[in-house]
Formats: C-alpha cells, sequence, structure tokens
C-alpha cells in the first residue's frame, strides 16, 4: 500500500493504473505511426504530449469510475457493471477531448476510430483481469504477529479472494495464554522475533495482539525491527490501510491524540469551501431539471409538501435543518417518535422508493450545501434523537462531527444502507477514517464513487 495524499491505494491497483496509462499511451503513438501519409510529416513534438494527455486524462477518468477499485467481494453482475459505466462514461469523453488535442498534419478521424476501438478493447480486458485473481509486481512478504482472533482477521483481509497481493509467511505466537485460532500449520515456533524477520525475509510485521504489557510483546525488538528497514504495522493502522476504516474495537483515545492526522487548519477550511461553492453550484444547475420533474412526481402521488424538513446535528454539536424531497407519506411519524429509516420502509411512496434508490431526494441539500451547514462530502448528518442514543453506546461517536456533514460520504460508498446501532458503529468507523484523512482528492474520489455506486448498484442509499 502506499499513501497518496493522505489516503492509501494498493500497491497491485497503482502497477495496473501505470501499466495501462502506458499501454495506451504507446498504442495511441503506434497509431499515429502507422496512419501517416508517405506525403505528411508527424510532429512528434505535438503528438507525444497529446497522447500522453489522452492516455492520461482516460485512465484517471475509469480510476475514479472504479474500474480499479479491489475486486473482492463483487458479483459477475457489479463487474459487468463496472465495466459498462466506464465504456459508457470513457467513449464519449474520449471522442472530445482527442478531438481537442492537437495531432500534427495528421487525418484525425481514421485515427480517432481506431483509438476509440481500443480504448474499448483495454477497458474489456481490465474488467476481465480484475475479475480473476490479482497480482504485484513486487509481492511484500508478511509476518503476522499473534494467534487469535485479531491475526485471524488480519489473515482473512490479506489473503481475501480475487485479491491476494502479500505473501504471508506464517504466525508468531506471542508468551501469554494467547488461544490459537489460526491454522496450526501455518504457526512459527516460538523465538526471536528480529530472528524471524532476518531469516524469512520479511518486509512488514502486523502486531495482532491487544495485550502487550507484562512482557507479552518486546517492544525493543520491533525498534530492532524497524530499524532494519522492516515496517512495522498494529491493528489500527493495518485496518486503516487495508479497509479505510478506523476500526473501534482497536482504537485507544492516544491513537487519535498522538498519530497523523485529524487536523482541522484553516487552509483544508478554506479550500475544502471553496470547493463546496463551486462544485456545489454546478450540481444544482446541471440537477435543476431533475429537481422540477421530481417535485411534480410528488404533488401527483401524494400532494403537497414536496420538501421535508428535519432537524440534524451539524458541525459542533449544532443542530440545522436539512432539506430533502419528501419520500415518505405525510404520516410517517405521526406519533412523533422518531424511527429509524429502513431500506424496505413500508412508509416510502412509491416516487419516494424510486428517487432514494437513485438518491434524488437528497439533491435539495445542495442548498444546505450552499448555506454553509453541510459539504459535498463528510459524514452524514443524523437527527439528535438518535445522536444521544449512539454517543451513549458507541465510543468515539462525536469525533465525526469535528467536520461538516456531507450530501454524501466515504461510509456512503464503502458500506450497505444501515439502520440500526450496529450499522452506525460500522459507518462510523469509515467516518472516522474519513475525519482522520480527508483532503481535497478523497473529496473528489468520493464524488466519483457516489456516481458509480447510484449507476451500478452496488451501494444502498
Amino acid at each position: 500500500m502506499l499513501k497518496v495524499f493522505s489516503h492509501y491505494l494498493p500497491t497491485h491497483t497503482l502497477q495496473q493504473v501505470l501499466f495501462d496509462a502506458l499501454t495506451l499511451f504507446a498504442v495511441v503513438l503506434g497509431a499515429v505511426a502507422l496512419l501517416v501519409t508517405p506525403t505528411s510529416a508527424v510532429d512528434w513534438a505535438v503528438c507525444i504530449p497529446s497522447a500522453l494527455t489522452f492516455a492520461a486524462s482516460m485512465i484517471a477518468l475509469n480510476a475514479a469510475m472504479g474500474l480499479y477499485r479491489p475486486v473482492y467481494q463483487r458479483s459477475h453482475r457489479q463487474a459487468f457493471a463496472r465495466v459498462a459505466l466506464s465504456l459508457t462514461v470513457s467513449v464519449p469523453v474520449a471522442y472530445l477531448v482527442f478531438g481537442l488535442l492537437p495531432w500534427s498534419e495528421i487525418e484525425p478521424h481514421s485515427l480517432q476510430v481506431s483509438v476509440l476501438l481500443l480504448l474499448c478493447f483495454l477497458l474489456l480486458a481490465r474488467g476481465l483481469v480484475n475479475q480473476r485473481q490479482a497480482s504485484a509486481l513486487f509481492v511484500p512478504r508478511v509476518l503476522i504477529v499473534g494467534t487469535g482472533r485479531d491475526a485471524r482477521m488480519v489473515h482473512q483481509d490479506l489473503t481475501r479472494p480475487l485479491q491476494r497481493s502479500v505473501d504471508v509467511v506464517g504466525f508468531l505466537p506471542v508468551g501469554g495464554n494467547e488461544r490459537i485460532e489460526v491454522e496450526p500449520r501455518e504457526v512459527l515456533p516460538p523465538g526471536s522475533l528480529l530472528d524471524v524477520v532476518r531469516n524469512l525475509r520479511v518486509d512488514e510485521v502486523i502486531v495482532a495482539v491487544r495485550e502487550r504489557r507484562g512482557g507479552v510483546l518486546s517492544l525493543r525488538e520491533l525498534l530492532d525491527c524497524k530499524l532494519l528497514g522492516t515496517r512495522i504495522l498494529d491493528l489500527s493502522s493495518f485496518f486503516e490501510r487495508v479497509q479505510g476504516q478506523v476500526r473501534l474495537d482497536s482504537l485507544r483515545a492516544s491513537w487519535l491524540i498522538y498519530g497523523d492526522g485529524f487536523r482541522q487548519g484553516w487552509t483544508r477550511t478554506f479550500v475544502k469551501r471553496c470547493f463546496d461553492l463551486v462544485v456545489g453550484t454546478v450540481l444544482l444547475l446541471v440537477a435543476m431539471p431533475v429537481m422540477v420533474l421530481t417535485a411534480l412526481l410528488i404533488v401527483l402521488e401524494d400532494g403537497a409538501p414536496i420538501f421535508y424538513s428535519q432537524e440534524r446535528v451539524g458541525r459542533g454539536g449544532r443542530p440545522f435543518r436539512v432539506i430533502k424531497f419528501r419520500s415518505m407519506r405525510r404520516d410517517a411519524e405521526k406519533d412523533g417518535k422518531p424511527r429509524w429509516a429502513s431500506s424496505n420502509d413500508d412508509r416510502v411512496t412509491r416516487i419516494g422508493r424510486f428517487i432514494r434508490k437513485l438518491r434524488i431526494d437528497e439533491l435539495p441539500q445542495l442548498f444546505n450545501v450552499l448555506n454553509g451547514d453541510m459539504s459535498l462530502v463528510g459524514p452524514r448528518p443524523e437527527r439528535p434523537y438518535f445522536v444521544d442514543q449512539l454517543t451513549q453506546q458507541i465510543p468515539f461517536y462525536a469525533v465525526r462531527h469535528c467536520v461538516k456533514p456531507g450530501v454524501t460520504g466515504w461510509a456512503q460508498v464503502r458500506y450497505q444502507y444501515g439502520a440500526s446501532v450496529d450499522d452506525a458503529a460500522e459507518k462510523l468507523q469509515y467516518d472516522l477514517y474519513y475525519v482522520k484523512n480527508h483532503s481535497l482528492i478523497l473529496d473528489t474520489l468520493v464524488l466519483f464513487e457516489t456516481v458509480r455506486v447510484v449507476l451500478t448498484g452496488e451501494g444502498a442509499h
């Protein structure tokens, strides 16, 4: 894994992106050389930057569409939907980008058709390859310290089907009464951590042991391994890097205080606000026809009101009124008692079910964004009634309120629809990752992922 602008990306994914970009760049130049007429001369000083720009823009677009996202737990239908989405978006954009670039004296139409066919073939091939086991050019050798439940969870995440990109050399038992919940044949003989790292040429050590007091784990040996050049990860850092979440069951307050991230400086706040204003205004103008049609359909089915205003908790715990298209019956909470909304809620109208599935009901929140109560990307705002409950039942729940809530968020594109305390805890782990690592790059990625989730149906509400 590599950390790019505070966000972790798998090494094999970066290798795939680089390989496809170089392939597209090389074949575009090859098409230029083949299609040039004998009477014309190619200005390579013009064609090479044009080919590089085209290749980079196409790969970046498809990466944002989720074509290179890790493939574990993806069905064949979802894989097909991703490839279809990439083709649908890439072909017209490629045609437009290609027409805007200078191509010397070459007849552009024949070159354009050739390159578009190449792009389609590359996307189909990538989609097929991603359905098979991923591979990396340089596979790191990983040692897991511990043999209990946490070690088993780490091993499962590292060796998911279709996504194995590391070589787990084994489990090193530590002192104490830790149970063996991993494959016994993969447990190494007890010994010095430093000796094991040297003898097995370990690149990375993952400490999957919670109890570290009483000499269970030698900090001196861990330090010696780090000075040797071996990467050392604890459980919190591992789950953050691999799953894009900050796990509550391995989280300590000291890690929040002394660890990297969780910076809320004025520079990031200013950049995020400018991003919200510009992109929010553009999205509002583009979505206006859809919003007008939605308002008419709501009135025809269930009458007024069109919008639904509800109190939510914002940044710093301050309440505000969120605006949404009304998707439930007018008497949805006639008893006045708040209830969790569910994916098959019988209070939802027919139009409401449709606009929820496509997230059209969230579009009026763009006005909240322009007003400054919300951001485009951030933890989803919750009702005060539920916030009070969740704060008491889930540790560190209030941390999510140190940034503005969002119309969409990292949890929404990484976790299915949830309507319980357990689901809220799972989503909080993704929210904490966002709060810790939020950046303009991550915001942009979440917006693209939101489009993909809506169009392919991979996520939920």
